[in-house]
């Protein structure tokens, strides 16, 4: 089975690359040197010269603070490559997996997101990817959209990476405590990717829009304590961790204040059970600080 994996240079797309594949499968990996997915006659050729049985796409313009200033950039590549990938899938009948995310919703909600609740994004980069799910609803059937949230990982820019970092630069650091979500490890998604192409290979896939997160809800300032609890041996010196509002800390681009996703429809389509972020965490801290040493 050969499965095209758009995005391959990004914190999940390296996951996903260097999971441990049956043997069965051949992984081609894409980024943006390869392929340019704003350009929607070189994605048609890709995926005609390829003949993939599966395409992923995980390319997507992340960076939400910068997404307010770039947002032609953000639109080219969340909303328009995902079109163009997903028209040369119907065009080529083949499967697609598009990740998408939890800042399609405004976070107003109490509890925690469900597939079919009404999507509002607060941002361009909410905006943008929540148009990209539209485009690939719109070309076709056989698609799978997987929105996660609170990404980290070894690799790429994300909080945890973050975090480490500035422990070792600032004695005390002020983190937002009024925003909830649930972290997920780049790893566990990559995971849950491999059992859903698994069911596409089989012909058992459930088509539609899944929520797929680690359990437990947290804020950014308890997600925080949580890393240098885990980093806290490693570290020469542990910052003190001060809880602040959204409001003292403004940012460019407006965030969910609720970003909890409810990932039960996933578990009943294909089996697939989260994890506590705890677990993934602790791995993830080890790979970052061992490299680092």
């Amino acid at each position: 089975m050969k499965i095209l994996v758009f995005g391959a240079g990004g914190q999940i797309g390296r996951e996903v690359c260097r999971a441990a594949w049956p043997p069965r499968y051949a992984v081609l990996p894409l980024d943006r040197r390869v392929i340019d997915i704003t350009k929607i006659a070189a994605v048609g050729a890709l995926l005609a010269r390829e003949t993939p049985d599966l395409a992923i796409n995980l390319a997507a313009y992340t960076a939400v603070d910068r997404a307010e200033s770039e947002a032609d950039a953000a639109w080219a590549i969340n909303c328009a490559g995902a079109a163009h990938i997903a028209a040369a899938c119907a065009e080529s009948e083949t499967p697609l997996i598009h990740l998408s995310t939890d800042y399609v919703f405004d976070g107003r909600k109490t509890g925690p997101y469900q597939e079919g609740d009404a999507v509002n994004p607060l941002g361009v980069y909410g905006s943008s990817k929540e148009a990209g799910e539209r485009a690939v609803r719109a070309a076709l059937t056989q698609h799978v959209i997987l929105r996660t949230a609170w990404v980290f990982g070894a690799y790429g820019t994300n909080f945890v990476k973050t975090m480490l970092r500035l422990a070792a630069e600032r004695p005390l650091l002020r983190v937002v405590a009024d925003q909830r979500g649930c972290p997920t490890a780049a790893a566990d998604i990559a995971a849950a990717l491999m059992v859903i192409a698994e069911r596409i290979e089989k012909g058992a896939a459930k088509w539609g829009t899944y929520h797929f997160a680690d359990v437990d809800a947290v804020s950014w300032h308890g997600f925080a304590k949580a890393i240098f609890d885990l980093a806290a041996p490693q570290l020469s010196v542990r910052p003190q961790v001060e809880p602040i509002t959204t409001d003292q800390y403004p940012t460019p681009a407006r965030r969910p204040m609720n970003s909890v996703l409810d990932c039960r429809k996933i578990e009943e389509a294909f089996g697939i059970r989260t994890l506590p972020w705890r677990v993934g965490l602790a791995s993830v801290i080890r790979e970052i600080l061992d490299r680092a040493s």
